[in-house]
């Protein structure tokens, strides 16, 4: 038992100091006859972190997400061994059905098996040796141990967007994305954001009694404090919230669930217009030859966020007018105080930030692709 806690103490040091990490792997590694209590203790440290993170308003896709944004996809494997181990090991009762949900997502369960250490288990499945294998476990180790507390977010209270719904979604948005012309496509796409927006009022109008929810989006490098205001802007047309957590690579969205699973939905497609229409835009220098594609980008994005908000409030606009219940502005108003209340509670030190431009090219070619943009979501997570 002493010589497991002094393996433990090692490990949380290494994963603590990038200096102490290839040291403590090899002296580790090299001790004779005890590779399998090493391991039992990367197993161990693995389990408490997860277990910890799972306590602290972290959900078992944003423990995955973060160890593959920081330790890449081996680090997310042993991340998400080590939540699902957490899971199985608690109450069925106390496991939330979103959790369960997303552990599938992210394919992680209990394949290995009991009586041989987990990480001894991985190696041999990943056909390489205990030491690689527990420098991995550091590295997420590392990428893990020391993550904020965060909010913890309500699970879903109502359904979100049905099927049938969808199918008529995603009719829509085929049809976009396969005319040639860009009036169709414009006009397509807009009836798409009007469908969705006429039947969240329609659902509102419903079950006016629902509360709200919230949900985090996680988005990739570069440029995530441009691709935050994309999803911000898509989030507040949808009478949605949202907050940046830039250094962790993720926004948290308050609203009602139809209304974030449109959010979801527009916010994926408009991100990947976004960047490829950033691609095609090129790289830029200035006349010294200095590269000024970096700020053109960040420029292009900012702009692309601000036009594709006025559009789609447009469009939310126009679905709601086609709607004359007279009960449907108090309900709104009503639904709008209840997300403007959870967020207050779930964010009560959200401070406003301000973005820069320095590239005025970027920042016109941007508005530019908002206009051809098509408003075309389809049914994928979130990814950035």
């Amino acid at each position: 038992m002493r010589e497991l806690e002094e393996i433990t103490g090692l490990l949380l040091r290494a994963a603590a100091d990038t200096r102490l990490r290839d040291p403590v792997v090899r002296e580790l590694s090299a001790r004779p006859g005890r590779a399998r209590l090493v391991a039992t203790g990367a197993d161990l440290v693995l389990l408490e972190v997860a277990a910890r993170l799972l306590r602290r308003g972290w959900q078992p896709y944003d423990v995955h997400r973060i160890a593959l944004r920081r330790a890449g996809s081996e680090g997310a494997s042993l991340a998400g061994d080590a939540v699902a181990a957490e899971v199985d090991r608690s109450p069925a009762a106390t496991v939330p059905q979103a959790w369960l949900s997303q552990l599938e997502r992210i394919e992680a369960s209990v394949w290995w098996q009991a009586g041989e250490p987990r990480l001894s288990q991985w190696a041999r499945r990943r056909d390489c040796s205990a030491e690689y294998a527990l420098s991995r476990a550091v590295t997420t180790l590392a990428a893990l141990a020391t993550l904020p507390q965060l909010p913890d977010l309500p699970l879903p209270a109502e359904e979100g967007v049905d099927e049938k719904m969808l199918a008529r979604v995603r009719s829509l948005l085929a049809k976009a994305e396969s005319t040639p012309y860009p009036e169709e496509a414009e006009a397509l796409s807009a009836k798409a954001q009007e469908l969705m927006s006429r039947y969240s009022f329609e659902q509102a109008l419903v079950d006016s009694r629902v509360a709200g929810s919230a949900r985090r989006f996680w988005l990739d490098d570069p440029y995530v404090a441009p691709k935050s205001s994309l999803v911000t802007a898509v989030a507040s047309a949808n009478r949605c919230r949202a907050v940046s957590y830039e250094k962790l690579g993720f926004l948290a969205v308050v609203g009602h669930e139809v209304d974030l699973d449109i959010v979801e939905l527009l916010a994926t497609s408009l991100l990947v217009q976004a960047t490829e229409a950033m691609l095609a835009a090129g790289r830029h220098v200035s006349l010294s030859g200095q590269s000024r594609t970096r700020s053109f980008r960040h420029a292009f994005l900012l702009s692309y966020a601000v036009r594709i908000g006025e559009r789609l409030a447009e469009a939310d606009k126009a679905g709601g007018e086609q709607l004359s219940d007279e009960r449907l502005l108090p309900v709104l108003a009503r639904r709008t105080a209840e997300v403007d209340a959870l967020f207050g509670r779930l964010f009560p030190d959200v401070g406003r930030r301000t973005h820069s431009v320095s590239n005025g090219a970027g920042w016109q070619a941007g508005r530019a692709a908002a206009d051809q943009a098509k408003l075309t979501p389809e049914r994928r997570r979130l990814t950035g």
